[in-house]
């Protein structure tokens, strides 16, 4: 049990609130799925970024990796600081900040600051996990539940779309364009959110330090905690070892498309958002468990039907459709499981999940560019194989001498 703390909240918050509108859960929810998607445009664009700066596939996978790489940093360094500094003003910044790195990548003359700026992108992209406890705290107790969901959808769908958007401007304007465009978009929320966006100061009262410190102690008390942070790292390692490469193994035999196609797989895989809910209920009714189980078990016939039915499209849509959704189910599932943990400590237990998610999913767009350089499709398979089972045995036997 984690006790009261200089680095715990006080019990009672000192200001007033501001009320929740739909207009602004909406707002959050579009603002969520575009800055999201500033961590996923590269993706379907990798192939024509290896073409402009003369490089391997693998070589050009380094700019997903480090985007996400960056991302893990900002949640890990800058998320935190929700608790300390008034969100508003924070928000804005890394939208402006964000801005700069996008356009910065857009103008980049060599690989080597193309992939400084796409650290600068992960690091800046931070806002959504910034907006959905300051969402939480707006909220009514009766609606909390319904008006994060709503926002984490818009999370989710900016994730999968991303993809078809980038590789449908890709295809017909060039990758320089996707990130121009991004650039502006994230100048346009701004504006609007520097209008709409209510103040929310923390109620937190400890320093920096302590709120870091604090991170450690929930990790090593908490073995639930841990257990949801590793198996979602590995399972989202399965899922980016499968996006890194997919734009690869489309542009080649038996397919031969172009980065638009890659990125119009997005728009199938959004059907892994519609799960959402479902995993929600699921939680709620038969436990967390329960559902996170069938995620990893529909993740594990994703990729025995992607190894062995990949070279036909009916076997690759398939796949894709079944491993985002159990991706999706057991994410959600995951969260719904330390959230019930240590409710005064909601957003540092994000922080520490998510921190451990996305440094999962660095290591899988590596270990995929790395697995398509030597083995081509088999050989990315089996990598994320290899992560489905890893998170499935870290669910089904670590800290079960514990109370998780």
């Amino acid at each position: 049990m984690i006790s009261s703390s200089p680095t715990s909240p006080p019990p009672a918050s000192t200001h007033a609130a501001p009320p929740l509108t739909p207009g602004l859960v909406w707002l959050m929810a579009v603002t969520c799925g575009l800055v999201v998607a500033n961590i996923y445009y590269n993706q379907p664009l990798l192939a024509d970024i290896g073409r402009t700066f003369h490089l391997s596939d693998s070589r050009a996978s380094l700019v997903a990796t480090l985007t996400q790489v960056g991302y893990t940093l900002g949640l890990f360094f800058v998320v935190p600081l929700g608790d300390k500094l008034e969100r508003k003003r924070l928000i804005l910044l890394l939208l402006l900040f964000s801005a700069g790195a996008m356009a910065a990548a857009a103008l980049a003359p060599s690989f080597a600051l193309l992939v400084g700026a796409s650290l600068l992108i992960g690091i800046f992209s931070a806002v959504p996990q910034l907006l959905v406890p300051m969402a939480a705290h707006l909220a009514s107790d009766a609606e909390r539940g319904r008006v994060v969901g709503k926002i984490m959808s818009g999370l989710l769908i900016g994730i999968l779309l991303s993809r078809t958007l980038s590789g449908y401007i890709g295809a017909h304007g060039g990758w320089r364009l996707v990130f121009g465009i991004g650039s502006g978009a994230m100048l346009v929320l701004a504006l609007i959110l520097a209008l709409r966006l209510p103040k929310d100061q923390p109620d937190f009262a400890g320093t920096y330090g302590s709120l870091m410190k604090s991170l450690a102690t929930l990790t090593r008390t908490l073995p639930a905690l841990r257990k949801s942070a590793l198996t979602g790292a590995f399972l989202f390692a399965s899922f980016s070892v499968f996006w890194t490469t997919l734009v690869f193994f489309l542009e080649g035999s038996p397919y031969f498309y172009k980065s638009d196609v890659a990125g119009f797989f997005g728009l199938i895989g959004a059907l892994g958002a519609l799960a959402a809910p479902l995993a929600g209920k699921s939680a709620d009714t038969r436990g967390p468990a329960y559902a996170i189980n069938i995620g990893i078990l529909m993740s594990l016939g994703a990729y025995l039907v992607l190894a062995f039915g990949g070279y036909y499209l009916v076997g690759l849509v398939v796949g894709v459709i079944v491993l985002d959704i159990g991706v999706q189910v057991t994410h959600i599932s995951n969260q719904s499981r330390i959230f019930s943990l240590v409710p005064e400590a909601r957003s540092r237990l994000n922080t520490i999940y998510m921190t451990a998610y996305f440094i999962g999913g660095s290591v899988g767009s590596l270990a995929g560019g790395s697995a398509w350089m030597h083995y081509h499709w088999p050989g990315v398979c089996a990598v994320g194989l290899f992560f489905v089972l890893a998170a499935y045995l870290v669910n089904r036997f670590y800290g079960n001498s514990a109370q998780a």
